[in-house]
């Protein structure tokens, strides 16, 4: 049912069912709608949060999907999720009254961005959450562990919203199960729905600051991708040595890891995890003071 493409951090390039992403796309759906439908979560100014998750879920599983049927270039893709922003900028919009436009950040204080909170802050925080969140992949439960643990902070500090994401969790760790066994991948389809999950859940939770400390290691990968590409017109590259990663470059996050130093595809991941778990609960703890 899924096409195979080769996993090529192994030494015989086996190949493995891809797109499994959708499955999660369609869960959560399905969850959402009967959280809606037993109206287990408020309307919120004639708007349903719950609607505008789904919404926002459905969007970024046809943007990955189209981009695993045609391979959409960076410079396009890169501003699509603006779109999905739309219906967050709706909720948000219709809840003025009462929505925080403004975020706290440590040492320079409380920030207020007043209208530009709902046209810029919003699009420019789903753009950049999706896309860095795609841009980190490529090894066995990378693209899947990374972000469950982001998922687990957010639900621990939003309270009364946490019940959206039972559903997605559940069927996104069953996936990140298989994928760190190396039996599927969940492709561009669910990179980008689980990207714009997360952006998507921060807002409407009022989580933006939790988020934008938790997701740093991803910024931090994405930005030295783009700087030596920038700068050097080269891409990140790892090599397989035996059965280890090593890495003659530091242009990438996994890169940066594995410059000459092999390592195996798990403790690569296992290491980035632990560097996710750091940053989740910083951004935990700041919330906190």
């Amino acid at each position: 049912m899924f096409p195979k493409v080769p996993d090529q951090h192994k030494p015989d390039k086996p190949l493995i069912p891809n797109g499994f992403g959708v499955i999660y796309v369609l869960v959560s759906v399905v969850y959402l709608f009967l959280v809606y439908f037993f109206d287990l979560v408020k309307v919120s100014n004639g708007i349903s949060p719950v609607l505008t998750l789904v919404v926002c879920i459905l969007f970024g599983g046809f943007l990955g999907l189209l981009d695993d049927w045609i391979d959409l270039r960076w410079r396009y893709k890169a501003f699509l999720p603006i779109i999905a922003a739309i219906p967050l900028m709706s909720l948000a919009w219709a809840s003025r009254a009462t929505v925080r436009t403004s975020i706290a950040l440590p040492f320079l204080g409380t920030i207020d961005f007043d209208v530009y909170y709902f046209f810029i802050i919003i699009p420019l925080l789903v753009t950049i959450v999706t896309n860095t969140v795609n841009q980190l992949g490529g090894l066995n439960g990378l693209e899947t562990v990374c972000p469950a643990i982001i998922m687990i902070g957010l639900m621990i500090v939003s309270r009364s919203y946490a019940i959206l994401l039972y559903g997605p969790l559940v069927v996104w760790l069953l996936l990140a199960f298989m994928n760190v066994r190396g039996r599927i991948f969940v492709g561009n389809t669910g990179s980008f729905a689980i990207g714009i999950t997360l952006a998507s859940f921060a807002i409407i939770s009022d989580l933006k600051f939790d988020l934008a400390i938790s997701v740093l290691p991803y910024v931090f990968n994405s930005s030295l991708i783009l700087l030596t590409f920038f700068l050097f017109k080269t891409k990140a590259n790892v090599s397989l040595d035996g059965k280890k990663l090593v890495s003659g470059h530091r242009r990438s996050l996994v890169t940066l890891i594995t410059y000459k130093r092999p390592l195996t595809e798990r403790q690569v991941v296992l290491i980035i995890s632990l560097i996710m778990v750091v940053s989740t609960s910083a951004a935990l703890l700041f919330g906190l003071f």
